[in-house]
């Protein structure tokens, strides 16, 4: 069509041409782009129909083909009369938002050929959940939770299942590459070329999406910003040209070469090695090069579908090699898989450099703790799996187990999933006007006494938690791998070489990882599994033994059990994983999306009751947890375990001091182990106004003294409480006669806006 210029009068005879006035988004343009569209897909079709046979199957993938499904379904009713071939549709790029999807002038067509597929998969649940809204927009339709935490949606009286899932790279071919001559020689010559400098890479097509100008701003606001690393990094950027975007890929170009060349004027042609390359992918020996030779991978784009090479830059850095950082925007799909990445937004260029900066500085402990976060997904999902995993959703979609007319179970599983919030609110807990702790007095009261017990939680209580803030998912993973600063190391170390002490530190957590924590303490008495098994060492004792109880189940049959169903749910749930314990069986989903992964535990629940229902076990369901354990188990048994054997190996000396504290849910039964204890031994009457118990009596003059300590202010049945876990320092260093210097104290008093608070006050 011809195009049309306006001409605007200004008045006074001037006037102003503003040019070519066609928008971009005239669909009158596309006519002939949609008839050429359906003609590649019924092309498609026809070639299809003619190899298909009834109860075949079909996977097709991504956005060329969105009306094939309805095509096939068609051709096969007009033949038969009935469908019978099963199809997986898959989209490997972003699902807009319904606002836009709305703006297509076909995009009902489009819904309706995805929507005649059995299964619509996606790899995140953004665009999940895009796919879904705009179905609910533009169709009318409506999506139901089905059983197995799958999400069904309803078109023309039949059962569509919306899936999410991914794939990994093939770790045979990866492996194999790695041993190429031309890789190692490759290698070689980048480190070469550019010692003495740690190496960014980047590899990206050279399109406005991939975000590479915004990429190459933030590295020259890093030079600029820190000088200090004009002299000592390099960024290695390759710009890939397939031809397929002729306009947007000189465009790009147009803008990334003025920038090269901008940062090479200002800071010398060695901060950066730029080219272009006429290849929608590089061979796989140059990227296992680039791979091997860099310290950090940055691939942020303002939007991307899935694409596979952090996954294998994350492989190719797996052990023994050192392990090397991934940054990537949190536009990408890529995001919602990679755990251990920076996640940035590339429009933030200074938040960009900041995590530039964090990642060349990164100590080799957190590269490692980051790495092992994600190799076990990288390495173990390759296509064969994703395959199997998606096929298994088809069979779910087909077997008719959510047909009409039977009970929808998303009421049931939401009234089965319990918050941390509801767990504590059905219990009989105290008012919230229970009284802050005074540290002061517990120590007065610490120094009088003459037999101590010391229980302590470890998660939230000794190590601070990370606040979930806007989203679970989050740079590192809880407090898994954490240790209390040296000071408080020291301080429990005094505090168990005091013959009057018995000290022991409670965890959720694994053997290894508690012992890694603290298990150098010497005396310290440590229960991981919450309080499955615990071990407190005898005065002079150098080996740890370790106890357990008998909780009457028999473990290796839950797991056999359990384990299928939770590998299920892992593979279809992005960032969840499995965590295992002595007597604990975790489903751990605080790295998802925070909707897919509730939507998902609330499922997975009933489904575990129903298949474990023979066993004598419970369900304990914390914020970004789901876990099983015997009924019996709750680290109130190791308290009332410990203060038991203390009372009866002091030669009938009362234990007349009790510190316990705790942050969660868990840890209330530590609390009322500790009153029942108290009523058992008549040591001391249960004041309702004071916790600090007092026996008073004629024939016992020695005061029983006992603090239950809820970290943060909640319904509990603890009877004092502290703000947080970054008082619990001050009272442990207090009691233990030591002293913290404000420019220790900085690290934990922070309360994020950089005052500090006097928890003395």
């Amino acid at each position: 069509r011809e195009s049309m210029e306006v001409v605007i009068s200004k008045g006074a005879g001037d006037e102003v041409n503003v040019g070519n006035t066609d928008s971009d988004w005239d669909q009158s343009k596309l006519d002939g782009w949609w008839s050429a569209y359906r003609a590649i897909n019924s092309i498609f079709a026809d070639i299809m129909s003619m190899m298909l046979r009834p109860n075949d199957m079909i996977w097709i993938h991504d956005y060329h083909l969105t009306l094939l499904p309805k095509m096939i379904h068609d051709a096969e009713i007009e033949e038969t009369g009935k469908r019978t071939v099963e199809m997986i549709y898959f989209l490997h790029i972003p699902f807009p938002t319904s606002q836009v999807f709305r703006e297509l002038e076909h995009g009902e067509a489009i819904l309706e050929g995805m929507l005649h597929a059995d299964v619509v998969g996606f790899h995140a649940f953004d665009h999940a959940r895009h796919f879904l809204n705009a179905s609910k927009r533009i169709l009318g339709l409506t999506y139901e939770s089905l059983v197995g935490g799958l999400i069904g949606v309803r078109y023309r009286r039949k059962k569509v299942l919306v899936t999410v899932s991914n794939v990994s790279i093939e770790p045979d071919i990866i492996d194999a590459a790695l041993e190429l001559p031309s890789v190692t020689e490759g290698t070689k010559a980048l480190k070469a070329k550019h010692a003495g400098r740690q190496i960014i890479t980047g590899v990206d097509i050279a399109q406005r999406l991939s975000g590479v100008f915004l990429k190459l701003l933030g590295y020259e606001r890093l030079l600029h910003d820190y000088p200090v690393w004009q002299t000592k990094v390099v960024m290695i950027q390759r710009c890939l040209v397939p031809g397929t975007r002729h306009a947007d890929e000189a465009d790009t170009l147009k803008e990334v070469r003025a920038l090269v060349n901008r940062i090479k004027t200002k800071f010398g042609a060695d901060v950066i090695d730029y080219e272009e390359v006429i290849c929608s992918a590089l061979p796989i020996d140059q990227r296992l090069s680039l791979w091997s030779a860099s310290d950090v991978l940055s691939v942020t784009p303002v939007r991307e579908g899935f694409n596979t090479v952090p996954l294998e830059y994350v492989y190719s850095r797996k052990e023994p090699a050192v392990p090397g950082v991934v940054l990537t925007s949190e536009f990408s799909a890529i995001n919602s898989i990679l755990n251990g990445a920076l996640r940035i937004n590339p429009y933030d260029i200074q938040m960009a450099v900041t995590f530039m900066d964090k990642a060349l500085t990164m100590s080799i402990e957190e590269k490692e703790a980051r790495r092992s976060r994600d190799i076990e997904f990288v390495s173990s999902c390759p296509s064969g799996m994703w395959t199997r995993n998606v096929l298994r959703d088809l069979r779910d979609a087909t077997s008719g187990t959510n047909a009409d007319g039977t009970k929808n179970v998303c009421e049931e599983a939401a009234a089965r999933m319990e918050s941390v919030d509801e767990a504590a609110a059905i219990l009989s807990m105290n008012s919230l006007e229970f009284p802050p702790l005074n540290i002061d007095a517990v120590t007065r009261a610490y120094k009088s006494a003459s037999q101590r017990v010391l229980v302590i939680d470890f998660n939230g209580t000794l190590v601070m938690k990370e606040p979930p803030g806007k989203y679970l998912k989050r740079e590192m993973l809880g407090t898994t791998g954490n240790k209390p600063p040296e000071i408080v190391l020291k301080a429990l170390a005094d505090l168990c070489q005091d013959p009057k002490n018995t000290v022991l530190v409670v965890s959720g957590d694994t053997q290894k990882n508690l012992e890694d924590a603290l298990g150098n303490v010497p005396g310290l008495g440590l229960a991981h599994s919450n309080g499955a098994c615990y071990s407190v060492p005898l005065p002079g004792e150098t080996q740890r033994e370790w106890l357990s109880y008998d909780l009457g189940v028999d473990w290796e049959a839950v797991k056999k059990t359990a384990l299928p169903i939770l590998s299920k749910y892992t593979a279809r749930t992005n960032g969840s994983f499995v965590k295992l314990t002595h007597s604990s069986i975790g489903w751990t989903y605080y790295s998802c999306d925070p909707e897919w992964g509730a939507l998902q535990a609330s499922y997975l629940v009933p489904e575990l009751e129903r298949e474990l229902s023979a066993f004598d076990v419970r369900f304990v369901t914390l914020k970004g947890v789901v876990e099983v354990v015997p009924r019996k188990l709750n680290k109130g048994l190791v308290v009332k375990k410990i203060l038991e054997e203390v009372a009866g190996t002091t030669g009938g000396k009362p234990v007349d001091f009790i510190l316990c504290m705790g942050d969660d849910v868990s840890d209330e039964k530590m609390f009322t182990s500790v009153f029942s204890f108290i009523a058992e031994s008549n040591a001391a009457s249960i004041g309702t106004d004071d916790s600090v118990m007092e026996d008073v009596s004629k024939d016992n003059a020695v005061p029983m003294h006992a603090f239950t300590v809820a970290v943060g202010k909640k319904k509990t049945h603890a009877s004092y409480y502290v703000d947080s876990s970054r008082d619990v320092p001050h009272l442990l260093v207090g009691m233990s006669g030591g002293h913290i210097p404000i420019s220790q104290s900085s690290s934990w008093e922070s309360d994020g806006s950089g005052s500090k608070r006097d928890v003395f006050a």
